[in-house]
């Protein structure tokens, strides 16, 4: 049953890892890849003295660490939420209306977006313009992306992320819940003193395995709302995938491209590793390893 993990993990994250190579060269298309000019740090050191790569990484990591907290907070209140209900027919359509925005790809989330946020046809200039005030120009103005981008994906993925802590909380013993109510306690105190310790472990797991990927912007959500190549919103907006995509398909520099990846991927692997040192300092039984 594990064959077809350990064969996607092999054919796409290790049969790669020679082509890293690429992030020590200056790539040349008629020599090749083995035989392209050797520039050891070269192609790191201009991305650091150029500031790119701190832009870079401020970015992508400020908007995963809004992705994690305020996306894990949202979800862990939805579930507690469904948990409370007792009706079914509404737990049941309101599961069902929160889950569908997961399906909807981002290539239709940046059309809906673009029909609401164009300067010229949107549906927010229209009626700006019908109430008297004056259009705005939203892609062109960096500072309103990081709400927008926040939550577009809020929108797109509480509902799904919720799944797992409703899951374990419908998996807590409701012995213990009923007798907390015996006992007088109000439905504000056992989600306190009851629930949200219970979904400690699983938040701590969630939270190591999102640390994971903190330089892993989301490319798709990125690059159907604001695209790759609109330089006046690089400043908030360009993130390590997009800058990578860039650099392949518009620049053709693929050795700064590789050496963007390989500082991603080494940035990340400690990141957990330290992570998870913390966790186990603090609550030993809730590490990874």
């Amino acid at each position: 049953m594990c064959l077809p993990a350990i064969a996607f993990f092999l054919i796409f994250s290790y049969l790669p890892m020679p082509g890293l190579y690429l992030a020590f060269i200056q790539y040349n298309y008629t020599a090749g890849i083995f035989k392209s000019p050797f520039v050891w740090w070269d192609n790191f050191r201009f991305l650091v003295m150029t500031g790119d790569l701190w832009r870079l990484t401020f970015n992508t990591i400020a908007y995963n660490v809004m992705f994690i907290l305020l996306g894990n907070a949202l979800q862990i209140s939805v579930a507690i939420f469904l948990n409370e209900l007792r009706s079914k027919w509404f737990k049941k359509v309101s599961q069902s209306l929160m889950f569908l925005p997961y399906f909807i790809s981002f290539v239709l989330i940046g059309l809906i977006a673009y029909n609401i946020l164009s300067y010229d046809y949107g549906l927010l200039n229209g009626f700006l313009k019908m109430i008297g005030a004056d259009p705005v120009k939203t892609y062109s103005n960096p500072h309103l992306w990081p709400f927008i981008i926040v939550v577009t994906y809020l929108w797109q993925s509480t509902g799904y992320g919720s799944i797992v802590y409703f899951a374990a909380v419908m998996g807590l013993d409701s012995e213990i819940v009923e007798a907390a109510e015996i006992d007088g306690a109000n439905a504000l105190q056992r989600i306190r003193y009851i629930v949200l310790p219970w979904l400690k472990p699983t938040f701590i797991i969630l939270l190591l395995f999102s640390l994971g990927g903190v330089l892993r912007g989301n490319f798709g959500l990125f690059y159907n709302l604001v695209g790759a190549n609109n330089s006046s919103l690089y400043a908030t907006t360009d993130i390590i995938e997009t800058y990578v995509f860039r650099s392949l398909m518009t620049n053709f520099n693929f050795s700064m491209g590789s050496a963007v990846s390989l500082y991603q991927s080494v940035f990340g692997f400690f990141v957990v590793l330290s992570a998870n040192w913390l966790v186990k300092r603090v609550s030993p039984d809730n590490s990874l390893f």
